[in-house]
């Protein structure tokens, strides 16, 4: 498989270069130069299959021939080594938990699967490689989880200071070994452009070879296709029109849905849901991208002014605005009505979600006042225990710490403050 940029200013990448590099010499984000629809009999058997034998025909025609087979299967077992849940909350909508790895986040399988693809490249090499990595929450922890202690990799994540919850701090602060933590004065769009920055610096990169663990990565953002297709395998027999609401920050986790879908997943189209960060909300309105300063929510992890991945999803529909709004519908909802689906899903469910799930939760009601055929499945992207301070605080009852939640509450915080990019240049130049 060869990917292109989306700049369409720089020669045409190979998988492991697009990984190695991150993004384009023009800046640009990698893309499949093509897309092979899977055969009908895969999804007439799919309930036959394991999610790694069909993880494995999602991903292999964009790794092939790089990875062969044999390690490809195995990179595959070892990052689904969890489950991926459905759940009926009533006849009209699903959640689909996508929290049972090591960080309880969805971002663990990206990581994981790029961490081990990377190690595979890098097993031969001289060279040490540096993942930069921007987060406004889970990204953080799971790319630290899924690299401790890969040889030749060093992992320099940025995060804003105070703004985002405490157990993902602890996640992304106290494993140590080849994880390093910079706490930023600002917001997640300031570490966002920090690492972007740092990409276009001739003096960093003509001294370090860095790399990008954000879902601009491809080996990141391509493996989250994974859960649509568990999603459809569980309810396959039950329900023909599927529709994905997906709490959107960055948007690689809907746009990887778009892509499963352009493999020949039979979904019906697909609900961004955002809070009040709504810049594509707006766009399907006005046909008019414009990116604003984030603003900071409850659910932090979508607290995203200028999502990188939505120029994807144009490439995705060729820039065609009348295509893109036939298969997708967006809306935005506030915090304090994202605290009452919370507490509406905990009373009418028993089930406990987290804000993010929340937000998709209430694209999923939007939608089905106008499509009541549909069956919405949400996706609950992280641990309600993540948030603590507010999901205890919407339904007034104490949460047990799962095991993975309590393996880093008693760990001390290690993180470097920095103010600005220079900062984080020194920083770099110093290691």
């Amino acid at each position: 498989m060869h990917y292109f940029s989306l700049n369409k200013q720089a020669p045409d990448s190979s998988f492991k270069n697009a990984v190695i590099k991150g993004l384009a010499p023009d800046k640009g984000l990698y893309f499949p130069k093509s897309i092979q629809p899977l055969p009908k009999s895969f999804f007439d058997t799919i309930d036959q299959l394991s999610d790694t034998e069909i993880a494995f025909e999602v991903i292999k025609q964009f790794v092939f021939p790089e990875i062969p087979e044999k390690e490809l299967r195995q990179i595959i077992e070892d990052t689904l080594s969890f489950d991926f849940p459905v759940i009926a909350l009533n006849d009209s909508i699903s959640v689909l938990e996508l929290y049972h790895g090591p960080t309880m986040a969805f971002k663990d399988v990206g990581a994981r699967f790029m961490a081990r693809c990377l190690g595979y490249f890098n097993q031969n090499n001289s060279e040490k490689i540096t993942v930069l990595v921007a987060t406004s929450g889970d990204t953080g922890g799971a790319v630290a989880h899924g690299f401790l202690g890969v040889k030749g990799v060093d992992v320099v994540i940025l995060y804003p200071s105070a703004k985002v919850s405490e157990i993902q701090e602890k996640q992304l602060t106290t494993l140590g070994q080849n994880i390093t933590a910079l706490e930023v004065d600002g917001v997640f769009d300031d570490c966002q452009y920090m690492v972007k920055r740092a990409f276009l610096d001739h003096e960093l990169t003509s001294k370090l070879q860095l790399t990008s663990a954000n879902s601009i990565n491809v080996a990141r953002w391509l493996p989250q296709m994974f859960y649509f297709f568990f999603a459809y395998k569980r309810l396959k027999v039950s329900h023909d029109k599927i529709v994905f609401s997906v709490p959107s920050g960055n948007f690689g986790n809907i746009c990887a849905g778009m892509m499963a879908q352009q493999l020949g997943l039979p979904v019906n189209t697909f609900i961004a849901a955002n809070n009040a960060n709504k810049v594509v909300t707006d766009f399907l309105k006005s046909n008019s991208y414009e990116p604003r300063p984030s603003v900071q929510t409850i659910s932090n992890a979508m607290d995203v002014g200028d999502p990188s991945n939505f120029v994807r999803i144009l490439e995705i529909y060729q820039h065609d605005f009348d295509r893109l709004k036939e298969n997708l519908s967006s809306y935005s909802f506030t915090d304090a009505e994202t605290r009452s689906a919370m507490l509406e899903i905990y009373n009418n469910y028993n089930y406990v979600a987290d804000p993010h799930g929340a937000v998709g939760y209430l694209g999923a009601k939007s939608y089905l006042e106008n499509h009541p055929d549909a069956h919405c499945v949400f996706l609950e992207t992280a641990h309600p225990t993540k948030f603590l301070d507010v999901v205890e605080k919407v339904i007034q009852k104490k949460i047990e710490l799962p095991a993975q939640i309590q393996s880093v509450m008693g760990k001390k915080k290690s993180a470097i403050p920095i103010q600005n990019y220079e900062g984080l240049k020194a920083f770099l130049l110093k290691t």
